[in-house]
């Protein structure tokens, strides 16, 4: 029965962000270009605390593997409480700044909480349009290296920790170096943090800090050996 309502899901799940997705890249799509028509589909094994078992899945759209959303089949005990006892079902989240992000092309999630009229008056109810970008503070971009941990690393973790200690002062998390030692076979990875405010200037005290702070954590909930 597991088997049959995550198959479920899953079909359900890829019609439902073929459609939007398909929107997005014909709204995105430059003169003289030929819109995305397939959207090849992952699913990460992943940890809710309300499914299982549960996935992540990504969506790779104009050449980058996107997180779309997180889903599982729903956990019994949960439906039981419910009083839907021998009832099975499966349960997703989206979230919807980041569709939104893909449908009109914004590429900072921090703008959908921006005052700044020029954001939103690009917008109109019922119409797709892609965002047009206007200038902004400078960023200020910082490197972290690392040797991996000899458990499980996932991207995803690191995202959520540079976040949960820079807050709103991060702009984009991107991998720019990957690295296996030819003798030991370590992997190290070398990510890029753009630090910008969307109100004012950052100065470069302020975000070696948080740099610092960043480091200190990867060491600390990760396990792995900075460079």
């Amino acid at each position: 029965d597991v088997a049959l309502v995550a198959a479920h899901m899953k079909r359900t799940m890829n019609n439902m962000v073929t459609r939007i997705l398909a929107r997005a890249a014909e709204a995105q799509r430059g003169e003289g270009e030929t819109a995305q028509r397939e959207f090849p589909v992952r699913w990460i094994d992943a940890y809710f605390p309300f499914t299982s078992p549960s996935w992540e899945m990504e969506v790779l759209f104009r050449g980058e593997w996107l997180e779309i959303c997180g889903c599982g089949v729903m956990k019994q005990s949960i439906l039981d409480d419910a009083g839907m006892r021998g009832r099975i079902g499966w349960a997703f989240g989206f979230g919807l700044e980041r569709l939104a992000m893909l449908l009109f092309g914004i590429p900072d999630i921090r703008l959908f909480w921006s005052t700044d009229p020029r954001f939103a008056a690009q917008f109109a109810p019922g119409q797709i349009s892609p965002f047009r970008p206007f200038s902004r503070h400078p960023p200020c971009p910082k490197d972290v290296s690392f040797w991996l941990p000899d458990g499980p690393f996932h991207e995803n973790d690191l995202m959520d920790l540079v976040r949960d200690a820079a807050g709103d002062l991060v702009e984009d998390v991107c991998l720019v170096d990957s690295f296996t030692h030819p003798k030991t076979g370590r992997a190290s990875r070398c990510y890029r943090i753009n630090y910008c405010s969307m109100d004012r200037n950052v100065t470069n005290t302020e975000i070696n800090e948080i740099q610092d702070r960043v480091r200190e954590r990867l060491v600390n909930q990760f396990g792995v050996t900075l460079r």
